[in-house]
């Protein structure tokens, strides 16, 4: 699979566009299989391979296993290893790579409402101090360019049901007040939106810690579910049925 992607990618590119491989420690701890899926992608061509150093298990309950990291990286030496799992800050980025020897980082929920994650990156690892942390006033801001770019991709008429929860990642920590956060749940077009923004106290500062707080997923262990007969020989593939049956466990 991996060769035919980086295949394809060179055919219908001209070499230009890199294949990277993210994928976790394995299925649980019985059926660990990142070494081997390191060496695999590193073999077929892959320009560098991501590392989310859970279990599909694990979900997103256990703290990454950075120890993990550190032995892929031992084994996989000619492109880069980066890593990924509880990278909230800066701080986060810059320890995991100097406790597991990686390359990089990638970033996942860390950023959820909070992209400007990726400027205090750069500023630490170029060595600058971070960016003051946004006010409110400033958040706002930036969820108007976020709707403003949802409304450009998806032309005049734009539901933001979906938006909601990004809306409230945006929010999270702020003192927002409970009414507030009643209407973020329940805004469905751009106007709503902009009634609940022009409600918002610009001037509040970002409040201490508001890296730590929990977004997105945050279940403990949860059941993985694969197709019959997977795990019965790993040298036989079963029939997986339809597409729809088996998803990403990211």
């Amino acid at each position: 699979m991996i060769r035919s992607a980086v295949e394809a990618a060179d055919s219908e590119s001209g070499g230009r566009v890199p294949v990277s491989v993210k994928f976790r420690l394995g299925i649980d701890d019985e059926h660990l299989t990142y070494i081997d899926a390191g060496r695999i992608a590193e073999a077929e061509g892959a320009a560098a391979v991501a590392l989310h150093a859970r279990t599909a298990l694990d979900h997103y309950g256990p703290p990454a296993r950075r120890e993990a990291i550190a032995e892929l990286k031992d084994v996989v030496v000619s492109i880069p290893v980066l890593g990924n799992g509880d990278i909230a800050t800066a701080d986060d980025a810059l320890s995991m790579m100097r406790d597991t020897g990686c390359d990089g980082v990638v970033i996942g929920r860390g950023c959820l409402g909070r992209p400007w994650l990726f400027a205090e990156l750069e500023a630490a690892l170029c060595g600058r101090p971070p960016p003051f942390p946004p006010s409110l006033g400033e958040v706002a801001d930036v969820i108007r360019r976020h709707v403003a770019l949802l409304v450009e991709s998806s032309g005049d008429v734009v539901r933001l049901a979906p938006f909601r929860k990004h809306l409230a990642w945006y929010l999270k920590g702020y003192p927002v007040g409970s009414e507030l956060r009643k209407a973020a749940a329940r805004v469905g077009t751009v106007d709503d939106v902009e009634a609940v923004l022009s409600r918002l106290d610009r001037d509040a500062p970002a409040p201490e810690g508001a890296a730590g707080f929990n977004r997105s997923h945050t279940d403990p262990l949860r059941r993985v579910a694969l197709p019959d007969g997977w795990l019965d020989d790993p040298y036989e593939l079963p029939a997986l049925g339809s597409p729809l049956a088996v998803h990403s466990g990211g």
